[in-house]
């Protein structure tokens, strides 16, 4: 099956140069849902580009009758973060103009409770198909609203232009994903959201971390809350459903690194969900076990003292409340003995992410423990 590739225009730098995005659209030829997937808003998280270029070979070799609906696939979907580098580290977290993380700047469809009220009521005895239809068109309507924002004099900044460029290719699609890594060193998993528990078992991690509302809005959130609303606002009105509509973030493994088992646990996830989803043919869906946690069961620990962290737990490893987890070696500026300071675990579990710098300031951030009890 050949793709449709497209490239789509960004934005235009002071040079005069433009950055664009490069867009894989494979379409089959029966029915059925849009899936939207895409790697490297982060710049120093590179994994996914490795995950979607095997995707993009796996499907280039299947043929039309394999895939039901169409799966978009966008590798380094944000090419101004992917090239910015200080020294030897790619720092593309974060906008360097504005400090701005690009994971917390996307546009949320936000109605108020009226509005929900009000759907509710005009389809409380719809199928679920017409209610996602006449849902969507809402959001469709309110995201061109915010689209005209950009023709004013005034203009918008760089991480909202942007935004409207990605957001343009998936509001209408039925599935997210959202490729990334750790900024720094850890494990496999996935982000999910409520409700959708089996369907974040698909990708076949070890773990699921369940995401709660609150503050800016990530990539896939700000997809999928909108739609978590909705269900709810039928819930309160007696109804319970469940819509044909789902977003997930996959966390797979380093920042700055293509780690060949997390890229095939990655490729391999994806092609499970699309399996079971019903969309890739060619697969048998799987099924195996995942621990669901909420993301409060996630303990970041940050530097008592300033100091050298050494003695640390390897990634992955099993720890007790009470047993240590690093050493952080201080030097003092007070005329005494540099000291050790132990750090021990507050809960049990295992150790769940790692910086990738062994020296912190007291503040800063040196390990994660997820509580698997």
């Amino acid at each position: 099956m050949n793709p449709i590739i497209e490239t789509l225009d960004l934005f235009q730098l002071a040079s005069g140069d433009r950055l664009a995005v490069q867009v894989y659209k494979f379409r089959g030829q029966n029915p059925g849902a849009k899936v939207y997937i895409q790697a490297n808003l982060h710049g120093c998280e590179i994994v996914g580009n490795a995950v979607v270029s095997g995707l993009i070979e796996y499907l280039h070799g299947l043929p039309e009758g394999a895939i039901a609906g169409e799966i978009w696939l966008v590798p380094t979907c944000n090419p101004l973060a992917t090239n910015q580098r200080g020294h030897f580290y790619a720092t593309g977290g974060f906008h360097a103009y504005s400090g701005q993380d690009w994971n917390r700047i996307f546009w949320e469809y936000e109605p108020t409770t009226a509005q929900l009220d009000s759907f509710v009521r005009q389809h409380l005895n719809s199928d679920e198909g017409a209610i996602a239809q006449a849902y969507r068109q809402q959001i469709m309507a309110a995201f061109q609203q915010e689209l005209a924002k950009q023709e004013r004099p005034c203009g918008v900044s760089v991480p909202e232009h942007f935004r409207s460029k990605l957001q343009s290719l998936c509001l209408d699609a039925d599935y997210v994903i959202d490729i990334h890594s750790s900024s720094n060193d850890g494990l496999d998993f996935t982000y999910y959201f409520p409700q959708r528990e089996t369907s974040a078992g698909w990708f076949g991690f070890d773990y699921g971390i369940l995401l709660t509302k609150g503050g800016d809005y990530a990539f896939d959130e700000a997809f999928i809350w909108p739609w978590v609303a909705l269900e709810q606002a039928f819930t309160q009105a007696g109804r319970t459903i469940q819509l044909p509509v789902d977003a997930c973030t996959l966390e797979l493994g380093s920042g700055m690194k293509m780690r060949p088992e997390s890229v095939a646990k990655g490729l391999a996830g994806i092609k499970n969900y699309l399996a079971h989803r019903g969309i890739l043919l060619a697969e048998k869906p799987q099924s195996s076990p995942t621990q669901f946690l909420p993301s409060s069961h996630i303990t970041r620990y940050r530097a008592p003292v300033g100091g050298m962290v050494g003695d640390r737990l390897a990634l992955g490893q099993p720890v007790k409340a009470g047993e240590k987890l690093y050493e952080i070696l201080s030097f003092n500026r007070v005329g005494k003995m540099p000291e050790v300071v132990t750090v021990n675990s507050m809960v049990d579990g295992i150790v769940f992410d790692l910086a990738i710098s062994e020296s912190a300031n007291q503040g800063e951030y040196v390990m994660s423990v997820l509580a698997t009890d």
